[in-house]
């Protein structure tokens, strides 16, 4: 007989990047259905007052992904507020524009910047995911041997990536590629690793192009002709949680758009 699909209701996840955007937009689908969460940011964010607007079920831990410590108190918050942790959501990122060589100005890409968005975005990421697979591992497994799930965000620039976006990129195809080794890390502990690859959403970076560019951006999507709205990618994490059989995957978000050079 198949497993029986599963519920967010009554779990508990760890949302990085929770106070914006993608992030805030799961934090409050896990908290509509049932679940609760543990609203991960940067302590300049706007994170404990989201938190509070979501009641009970939802606690702000200020930290930054590139930390093991900090990364560490978000968990051990969990535990103390709710007891477990069943999922992570990995949301938390950066961007920066610059060519890896600007011959106008005869000005190679900065080293530093390179190596920030990489920290950030890809080695945060993992970060987060080899530390929440220690505490979703203490869960007793289901009848399939299930304990959790961690849903990683890259991107449509991992796979064609444009013109100034070679560390964002980098860092998103990264996150791409160690999906499946992850997975196969973690599959005889009975947790899944899946990503998402978003395509244009309105999220607060996207918020502040002129009404202009977002309008193109818009008509290079072929259906629907639309910023995504980050509800959807929240969505989309119900589901990766709630069907059993989806892990190593990584599923574009996209509304079937191919960005161009």
């Amino acid at each position: 007989m198949a497993a029986a699909l599963r519920s967010v209701k009554g779990m508990v996840g760890l949302v990085t990047g929770g106070a914006s955007g993608l992030g805030r937009a799961t934090v409050e689908r896990l908290v509509q259905q049932g679940g609760s969460a543990v609203l991960l940011d940067l302590p300049k964010s706007d994170g404990e007052n989201v938190a509070k607007l979501l009641g009970d079920r939802c606690v702000f831990a200020p930290a930054d992904v590139t930390s093991e410590s900090d990364v560490k108190s978000a968990l051990a918050l969990a535990r103390e507020k709710f007891g477990r942790l069943d999922i992570a959501v990995n949301c938390a990122g950066v961007a920066v524009a610059f060519k890896t060589y600007n011959a106008k100005k005869d000005l190679p890409h900065v080293l530093e910047t390179f190596q920030r968005v990489i920290d950030v975005n890809l080695v945060g990421t993992f970060n987060v995911i080899r530390l929440a697979a220690g505490e979703i591992g203490r869960n007793e497994p289901d009848a399939d041997g299930h304990r959790g799930v961690i849903i990683n965000t890259a991107s449509v620039a991992a796979f064609e990536g444009q013109v100034g976006q070679v560390a964002y990129s980098a860092s998103k195809g990264g996150i791409v590629s160690m999906t499946l080794p992850v997975a196969r890390d973690l599959a005889p502990m009975g947790i899944r690793v899946n990503t998402i690859a978003p395509g244009l959403f309105a999220t607060p970076l996207l918020a502040t192009l002129p009404d202009k560019v977002k309008s193109f951006l818009e008509r290079q999507i072929p259906f629907p002709s639309r910023l995504g709205n980050p509800a959807e990618y929240a969505h989309l994490v119900q589901c990766i949680v709630e069907n059993p059989m989806l892990n190593g995957e990584v599923i574009r978000l996209d509304g079937g758009l191919r960005m161009q050079p």
